[in-house]
């Protein structure tokens, strides 16, 4: 445990300089007084730092020393090269970059570790896209991105889904969630989401003060919850053929099946009786209908007339052949 403090304690000197023995307790999460032990037992281990007292002082190493990788476990060399999806670093627009990033890790590491994270590699692969649906084009992912890093404004022309609207961004941060990238940024003093394939151009603008106390994994992490919360959902309670329970989860999605309740009561063919939350009601009665007749609507009512108007429809159209 200490080893690993010891070798935290050296890495965050060595990327961000002098720092407090206060600043340094707060990041490994011990005493000001145990930072003052591990910098008495790296000098003493002939690592180059030093500890200046007064206000201006602080816990800093010899200008220009450098530590290597080999206080890096096993765990986390294979965490480091499993967490670099080649796909979505392409799109960015960083694919050779991250090839060249991890080979220079890889020659830094010490043998064992080199070997351990060659053979992960090897072993495993991350595919963040869902099945039977492609990736989206986003051809002008880079250009946000970029923006992005270096703080600049970006008009866009965004498809809204009923017109196509033009919007000035002030963009603070990209997400790839479920296989489908997404702009997070600032209009009008309002952070707001914007799915990158949507955009159909792009125009860099001036620079702009990005808030420091915008934190994007917070605000992804609140929005998208609220979202799920929010999203409007219909209840409806069905029969389904215990043989293709098991295509409940691709035919309605997944958090419908996950968010299913089994419903007691003896039924005369045997089949499952649930209650289903589906999110986009207007969409409903279409997927439902989908699972064709190994799966029966019981109510609401105006649903199962729903469905029943679809399949009579699907069979007018069909009736009299090519």
């Amino acid at each position: 445990m200490r080893a690993s403090r010891l070798v935290n304690l050296l890495l965050l000197l060595q990327n961000r300089g002098q720092l407090t023995a206060g600043e340094l307790a707060r990041e490994l999460e011990v005493s000001e007084r145990t930072i003052y032990r591990d910098v008495d037992a790296l000098a003493a281990a002939g690592i180059p730092i030093y500890a200046e007292r007064g206000p201006h002082g602080g816990v800093r190493l010899v200008e220009g020393y450098r530590t290597r990788l080999t206080g890096m476990t096993s765990d986390e060399a294979g965490a480091l090269f499993l967490s670099g999806m080649p796909g979505p670093a392409a799109e960015l627009g960083l694919g050779t970059v991250m090839t060249a990033a991890r080979l220079k890790v890889l020659a830094a590491l010490p043998t064992e570790l080199r070997s351990r994270a060659s053979r992960l590699v090897e072993r495993f692969y991350l595919d963040a896209t869902a099945w039977f649906r492609p990736g989206d084009t986003v051809p002008h992912l880079p250009a946000l991105a970029e923006a992005v890093w270096e703080g600049f404004r970006v008009r866009i022309n965004y498809d809204r889904g009923d017109a196509m609207v033009e919007r000035l961004v002030e963009p603070l941060g990209i997400v790839l969630k479920g296989g489908t990238w997404y702009l997070v940024g600032r209009r009008d003093g309002e952070i707001r989401t914007y799915r990158v394939a949507r955009v159909g151009s792009v125009e860099i603008g001036d620079r702009f003060e990005r808030p420091d106390t915008f934190d994007l994994e917070a605000y992804w992490v609140e929005s998208s919850a609220a979202w799920e919360r929010d999203v409007p959902r219909l209840e409806v309670v069905v029969r389904v053929d215990p043989a293709f329970l098991d295509d409940l989860a691709g035919q309605l999605g997944g958090d419908v099946v996950d968010d299913a309740e089994r419903l007691d009561g003896h039924d005369p063919e045997g089949w499952a009786r649930l209650r289903l939350r589906l999110t986009y009601p207007h969409d409903a009665p279409g997927r439902l209908l989908g699972l064709g007749s190994h799966l029966e609507v019981v109510e609401p009512a105006e649903v199962r007339q729903r469905v029943v108007a679809l399949a009579g429809g699907v069979l007018v159209r069909h009736a009299d052949g090519p």
